[in-house]
This record gives C-alpha cells, structure tokens and sequence, in this order.
C-alpha cells in the first residue's frame, strides 16, 4: 500500500455537506493516489438532511453512513478511524467551505515531512452581511491567531480538529476522549494527549474556510454547553484551555466574588443582548467568564 495513500474522514451531525464531498473529490481525483472518503452522520434527527447527504454514495470512492444511534462527536470520529483502510488519514468538518483547487496537494506534498500529526488550520470568509452575527464577530477577531507561525508556537495548545491530518498508526494511540459526548474542547484535550504521546506536530497554512454561522441564540446555547463541557472536564484542561488559565490567573478571592455577583446581577441582560439583533462582542468574553465561575461556586456550594 502507498503510504502517501489518504482516508479523509467527515463526521457530520443536522449538516448536507454534498458540495465538500464533490470538492474534495475532484482534488483528491486529480492527486491520482489511492484515496477513500467517508461520512459519518452521528444519527441526524433531520431526515431531509440525511436524505439529502446519500448523494455522497454516488460519487467516486466515497460512502455516507448514517448511524441510526448518536454516539456523540469523539466516538464518531474515532468509528471514522476505525473502518478506514489508508495510512494517513484527514479529518475535515463538515460545515466548513474549501476554496483552495490546491487544498489536498498542498497536504500531500507535506507527507514526506517527519511529523506525525499535520494542522491545515482556519480561515473566515469575509461577509460584510454577517457583521451582526456573534460567531462571525468572534472568529473575525480571533483570525490573526489562525496563521500557522502563530498555532506553532504552542503546537499542542493550539491543535484544533476542524481541519488535521494524522498518521492512522498515530491515531491508534490516541484516539479522542469518548467521555465528550458533545462537541466542544474534545479537541483540546486531543492536543494534550498529542504531547503526551510524543506526537511530532507541524502547523502549516492549509485552511479550511468558514463560510456558515449559527444564529446568536443558537451561538449562546453552543457556548453554554461547551462551558459546561469545560466546568466537568476542568482537571483534564488544566493548561489547555484560555479560559481556565485565566481563572487560575486571579488570586484575589474579592475579584472572582465580583465577577460571580456581575453575573448575577447582569448575566440575563448580557445574554439578551448576546442573542439579540445587535450583540456586542465585549460582552462576550465577560459573559463567558461569569457563566463559568457560576458553575464553579454551584460546585463549591
């Protein structure tokens, strides 16, 4: 088998992601190297949208799955690893554009390197009409960060799942954490376990674009229950995740009693603000602080 051989790996969950399939496809045609694509619906409540992603199955080389149980986003992606027969394998999201004809070449020529672990990273489409939308201010501004020279400096602390190449003997020693049942800092402590392992980790400019952004209620709720993931999963995180870091940063007992009685007071008004028509993303990060010492001082009560 040719090592330069390629399973690209799509978990996808309530998203048709035909268009990605076709995009990928084509490149992966042209590379004319053994090639394998799978999608992998984690048991979509949507029919249409299920039934909109079988066109996947009349494309070359290429099969959907719909699993008629949700297994939840790390197990899905580790049921990707283990059906797939190629030594490198590409986990791409599913909800994300590729503009690049180059997208899959540029990975490829990156194989001879002597990693083990390969992150494309991301990028954000510029849409001037998203301008009032939270997740599309957030990204936006956390975009300079994206840059592979940036995620390099801390390779591990930086990893992300949206877009990452891996070599399959690498993935079979370190598969995602199946306690994350939800999507969200699954990834994160993934890097962890990266380091941990001794992974080689090589950053590289290959973006995926993101081109779709929930609306803001449904950002909020995402946040919500990623901070929740957060708060259950502390010990776990510890040094991986900003936030976290922050919280440990604050010595003085007085500030973190403010910041819990902000939320408090505050928090409802923040959050109407936040899903509303016109959100203001400096609220966001002190929304998200609050929410999350809340869960720490219900846990300490």
């Amino acid at each position: 088998m040719s090592q330069q051989a390629l399973s690209i790996l799509i978990p996808t969950y309530n998203t048709v992601c035909v268009k990605l399939v076709e995009v990928l496809s084509q490149q992966a045609q042209a590379l004319n190297v053994s090639y394998e694509i799978i999608v992998s619906d984690d048991a979509s409540p949507n029919s249409e949208t299920v039934a909109a992603n079988q066109a996947i199955n009349l494309l070359p080389q290429a099969r959907f799955i719909a699993r008629t149980t949700n297994i939840g986003s790390a197990a899905n992606r580790n049921y990707l690893a283990s059906i797939s027969q190629y030594p490198w394998l590409l986990f791409i999201d599913c909800d994300v554009s590729i503009l690049n004809p180059q997208f899959l070449y540029t990975y490829y020529i990156y194989m001879a390197q002597q990693a083990d672990v390969i992150n494309g990273g991301i990028a954000v489409a510029t849409l001037p009409e998203m301008a009032l939308n939270l997740r599309y201010q957030y990204e936006k501004q956390a975009e300079p960060a994206h840059s592979a020279a940036m995620r390099q400096q801390n390779k591990y602390q930086e990893f992300r799942s949206t877009n990452f190449m891996i070599r399959s003997k690498a993935f079979a020693k370190c598969p995602f954490d199946e306690r994350f049942t939800k999507s969200g800092y699954e990834d994160v402590l993934f890097g962890k376990q990266l380091k941990q392992q001794h992974m080689a980790v090589l950053h590289i400019d290959n973006p995926v674009v993101m081109t779709e952004f929930e609306p803001n209620p449904d950002y909020i709720a995402k946040t919500e229950r990623n901070l929740r993931t957060l708060f259950q999963f502390r010990n776990d995180l510890r040094g991986y995740s900003r936030l976290l870091t922050l919280v440990q940063g604050i010595h003085i007992p007085a500030i973190l009693w403010l910041i819990r009685l902000w939320h408090r007071l505050f928090g409802a008004a923040e959050r109407r603000n936040l899903c509303g028509s016109r959100p203001l993303l400096s609220l966001y990060q002190l929304y998200r602080l609050g929410y999350y010492l809340s869960l720490l001082k219900h846990r300490e009560g």
